[in-house]
């Protein structure tokens, strides 16, 4: 069982930045292929950026490309989400997600995070 929790949300003026946090708890941490979704009102979970275990491979959704990174440290089981350049689109409840041993091209989604609200203001 692994437990996510998110951090790092808040309000920011488009253009500016913000770096989420997933912390999880549990064993094997480095096993997980981890990534990002993230929810808009009214519309469904989306997905936003994996990478792999031992951290070799990641995939972006197109929107987000050239302007958020994923990365992991995993002795602090803990993996980012830098966000650069936000644009009032990108507001939403961000979440986490960890696939055991999965891929960024077909992540499945084992556990979830609650989640951390991201809001850009124009």
């Amino acid at each position: 069982q692994v437990q996510l929790v998110e951090s790092g949300g808040g309000l920011v003026q488009a253009g500016g930045s913000l770096r989420l946090s997933c912390t999880a708890s549990g064993r094997s941490f480095s096993m997980y292929t981890m990534a990002w979704f993230r929810q808009a009102p009214g519309k469904e979970r989306e997905f936003v950026a994996a990478i792999s275990y031992a951290g070799g491979r990641t995939r972006y959704a197109d929107s987000v490309k050239g302007r958020f990174t994923i990365s992991r440290d995993d002795d602090r089981k803990t993996v980012y989400l830098q966000m650069l350049e936000l644009k009032v689109a990108d507001t939403a409840a961000y979440y986490c997600a960890a696939n055991f041993a999965g891929y960024v091209s077909d992540f499945r989604i084992d556990f979830w995070g609650r989640g951390t609200q991201v809001t850009v203001s124009s």
